[in-house]
């Protein structure tokens, strides 16, 4: 059983649109996430891949980046590590490319290669942490869609953080960790 799953879901703790958009809003000094999984498909990047693919270029929106920089700007952080396993897909190869701009505006990405590091325990799922408090689990079906975030209620958030300490610890920064190519 993974951690959380032992608590009974309702409505409320699905986030969706305005009150994931709420979460966002919420935080007061952190939002890190543990990725996990080589595809993502998500709604907002539904062509976005395929066209870097072909082109090289990253045609995304700059309201992610405007929120980073209003983060950063009120002394809040925004993190995340991505534990990953080469070769990278053509998703994670337009996401490192977007990850560059994440760096750029004030996201702390790190990056956790199985290759080069063994999982020091971390879980095989995705989450949001926001004030090493609140934990949103992401559920994704096996191709990456997303399926919905689920808000944990009454849950100890020190398994979590004790994952944030182990990925940051055994990760390296993004640019660090692209600059060995």
């Amino acid at each position: 059983m993974r951690p959380g799953d032992e608590k009974l879901r309702s409505g409320d703790n699905w986030l969706t649109g305005d009150a994931w958009d709420a979460q966002w809003r919420s935080f007061e000094r952190s939002a890190w996430r543990l990725e996990t999984l080589p595809v993502y498909r998500v709604g907002p990047e539904t062509g976005k891949v395929e066209r870097f693919l072909a082109t090289g270029e990253i045609n995304r929106s700059s309201r992610w980046s405007t929120e980073l920089r209003a983060h950063a700007a009120a002394g809040r952080t925004v993190g995340r590590v991505h534990a990953i396993t080469p070769p990278l897909s053509d998703y994670l190869k337009y996401e490192f490319a977007c990850y560059r701009e994440n760096v750029e505006a004030g996201e702390e990405v790190r990056i956790l290669d199985y290759s080069q590091t063994p999982n020091p325990g971390l879980p095989d799922r995705d989450f949001w942490m926001f004030d090493d408090e609140v934990i949103v689990l992401m559920h994704y079906a096996e191709d990456g869609t997303q399926l919905g975030r689920e808000r944990l209620v009454d849950v100890d958030p020190a398994p979590y953080v004790r994952y944030k300490e182990l990925a940051i610890q055994h990760s390296v920064p993004f640019l660090e960790y692209v600059a060995k190519d």
